[in-house]
């Protein structure tokens, strides 16, 4: 298999740099005196921008957050900062240990295999539950996700692909009740890192992933749900083994091959 990328990983790049975390492009969150916002719902406001910047990759893996600077670009208080990074190291995002500067972690193997995993199972339940109830106006607008999502590959334009392809896997999932689509809904915000990864590592991939999306809206126009659980399982899975193939070839991903051979047969 073919790679394009650096021998040496990009957390690795980036801690060897000593790059620390700049948020040049972010607009204030702000604390406007006399504005009625409670102190929980900014540092949520902070841990949701900051997380947003981790996992879409502007701020890499090996950057060191500085709480002070940090602040200071979003236009917030230390104190809603320092809550967002206690949220952020609960999540396994970054590391924070008293009297150390704070740093995005690297990629860990073991949290892509469980994300995975834990995202075969669940998207392979929703589609197989949403096969049977999409209307010709949901099919319409995954196929025009579809065709934006060709559009921004080929324009280069990962940003607005990512949001295309949220839209067209929301739609997809969408017949499963609420508090199962707000888990699938982190667990893909959670695998967006992985995903850019797999596209950095392998070119070849949004082309192959343009594919499986197709055979995905296929299945879905003939209200298949054994043909949609077996795309969307064999379409995750790719999609984590490629990174861990690239990453850490050693590791063996048990919780998505086992996800894979469970929700793979597509038995509804």
């Amino acid at each position: 298999m073919s790679r394009r990328r650096s021998d040496t990983p990009q957390e690795q790049r980036s801690a060897e740099n000593g790059s620390e975390a700049q948020a040049s492009s972010s607009e204030p969150l702000g604390e406007t005196p006399g504005q009625a916002v409670g102190g929980r719902r900014l540092a949520l406001d902070v841990h949701g921008r900051l997380r947003d910047m981790i996992l879409s990759g502007e701020l890499p893996p090996g950057s060191v957050l500085l709480q002070a600077e940090m602040a200071r670009r979003l236009g917030v208080s230390r104190t809603p900062m320092r809550e967002a990074f206690r949220l952020l190291q609960e999540e396994g995002l970054i590391d924070a240990r008293p009297d150390q500067r704070a740093k995005v972690r690297g990629v860990d193997p073991e949290d892509l295999d469980g994300v995975y995993g834990a995202r075969i199972m669940l998207e392979t339940l929703a589609v197989s539950v949403t096969a049977k109830s999409l209307a010709a106006g949901d099919l319409a607008r995954m196929g025009e996700a579809l065709k934006r999502m060709q559009e921004l590959a080929d324009q280069d334009q990962p940003d607005e692909w990512h949001a295309a392809h949220r839209e067209f896997h929301g739609i997809a999932t969408q017949a499963v009740p609420p508090h199962l689509q707000r888990m699938l809904a982190s667990l893909g915000e959670h695998s967006g890192r992985y995903i850019r990864l797999a596209q950095l590592g392998m070119p070849s991939s949004w082309a192959r992933a343009h594919t499986e999306h197709e055979a995905l809206l296929e299945a879905l126009r003939r209200s298949d749900p054994d043909e949609a659980a077996r795309v969307i399982a064999r379409h995750l899975a790719r999609t984590a083994l490629n990174v861990l193939a690239d990453i850490a070839p050693e590791y063996e991903p048990a919780a998505t091959r086992t996800a894979l051979g469970i929700a793979g047969n597509g038995q509804s």
